[in-house]
């Protein structure tokens, strides 16, 4: 079932980075206390990783009992263990290294150097076997039902690593794939696929700057998600676009209330 995306906007991405932090905490805290525990699916980029930052800087943050978070990644770059440009690295720059995370419920995907060298698929089907293996009953299919799935959206309308009119995006069966070829470096990368994004309760869309105005604006217009990824990334219970004035600039305004400040 699609669920139509709700709008939230802030005046600027550092307002809008501190508010999805807040919301971020309140959602797991929340998780904790009606099933013990909480998994979040984190992104990469200039927005999640601002929004990791502000995480971070914010007092709230030890309502979260962090040994009982589970975090997955909705995508990254195929790259050695350690490499800056991976998102985990940058992740636990921002925000994990801070943490008292337990790292078996830390699941980074493989880096280039792992036990599967640079066979993309055999990383991607690892990672894939990872979810399954964490799924339960309860859950529907062969991924948990993440409590929140956050997605930054890139100004070409890409999610994780789905990238528009690439295999990737076309994938319906399987939950994790690799990426050859991708537009932006590096060409080599993993990435969840929209049945796996759409197994989540929540998905959060994170859009700050004029560059994602156009992309934001063709999503959540009624384009078709082989043209435009992020059309086809919606939760179960909720979706929820969380932009800045910049991104939303070119929105018609019967899309979204006034700003928050």
């Amino acid at each position: 079932m699609t669920t139509a995306p709700q709008l939230v906007v802030h005046r600027d991405k550092e307002l809008m980075a501190q508010a999805a932090a807040a919301r971020l905490i309140t959602r797991i805290v929340d998780a904790q206390s009606s099933r013990g525990e909480a998994s979040v699916v984190l992104t990469g980029g200039r927005n999640g990783n601002g929004l990791l930052a502000a995480l971070a800087a914010a007092p709230a943050r030890d309502a979260i009992d962090w040994s009982r978070l589970d975090l997955w990644w909705g995508d990254e770059r195929f790259l050695p263990e350690g490499d800056p440009d991976r998102n985990v690295t940058q992740a636990r720059e921002a925000l994990l290294d801070a943490v008292p995370l337990d790292p078996e419920r830390v699941h980074a995907m493989p880096a280039s150097d792992g036990p599967h060298g640079s066979d993309v698929e055999a990383a991607a089907a690892a990672y894939a076997a990872e979810l399954a293996a964490a799924a339960g009953p309860e859950d529907h299919g062969p991924v948990p039902s993440f409590d929140v799935l956050m997605l930054g959206v890139g100004p070409d309308t890409h999610v994780a690593s789905l990238f528009p009119e690439l295999p990737a995006v076309r994938e319906t069966e399987r939950t994790v794939v690799g990426v050859h070829g991708a537009p932006k470096p590096p060409p080599t990368r993993i990435t969840l696929t929209l049945p796996a994004i759409r197994a989540a309760r929540e998905v959060w869309l994170l859009a700050a700057g004029e560059d994602k105005a156009e992309a934001a604006a063709i999503a959540l217009s009624g384009a078709g998600e082989i043209q435009a990824p992020a059309a086809g990334a919606y939760g179960r219970t909720r979706t929820l676009w969380l932009l800045d004035a910049a991104a939303a600039s070119q929105l018609p305004r019967s899309l979204y209330p006034p700003a928050t400040p």
